[in-house]
């Protein structure tokens, strides 16, 4: 019985090890509240309208993504072999074909007019 315990407790320091910083989470935090920022403030203030506000939104929002994969994800952290980013990778995909699949149907049904 102590050898398990021995054994949990060892994977618990493991765990322990691949958390970020205080300084990493206080970085991130700061960065995802800029990111927010830059968008809100363009658009509400009419500093950017139509194609250039959708492209603002669409870098800031990809912008945004990446900083919470690699702040608070800890992807950059990951171990060999990398499945969190093998399971990112195909949830995009599936993302991105439902929405692509989605956009294309609406689009081209025309049953629908």
């Amino acid at each position: 019985m102590a050898q398990h315990h021995d054994t949990h407790a060892s994977h618990g320091a493991d765990a322990h090890e691949s958390h970020g910083s205080l300084k990493s989470y206080v970085l991130g935090f700061v960065l995802s509240l800029v990111l927010t920022a830059i968008p809100l403030i363009l658009v509400l203030n009419d500093i950017v309208t139509g194609n250039a506000a959708d492209v603002v939104l669409l870098v800031t929002a990809v912008l945004q993504f990446v900083v919470q994969l690699f702040f608070f994800m800890h992807l950059k952290e990951e171990k060999k072999p990398r499945y969190n980013l093998m399971t990112l990778l195909l949830g995009l995909v599936i993302v991105v074909t439902i929405v692509a699949g989605s956009i294309w149907i609406m689009k081209y049904n025309m049953v629908a007019h």
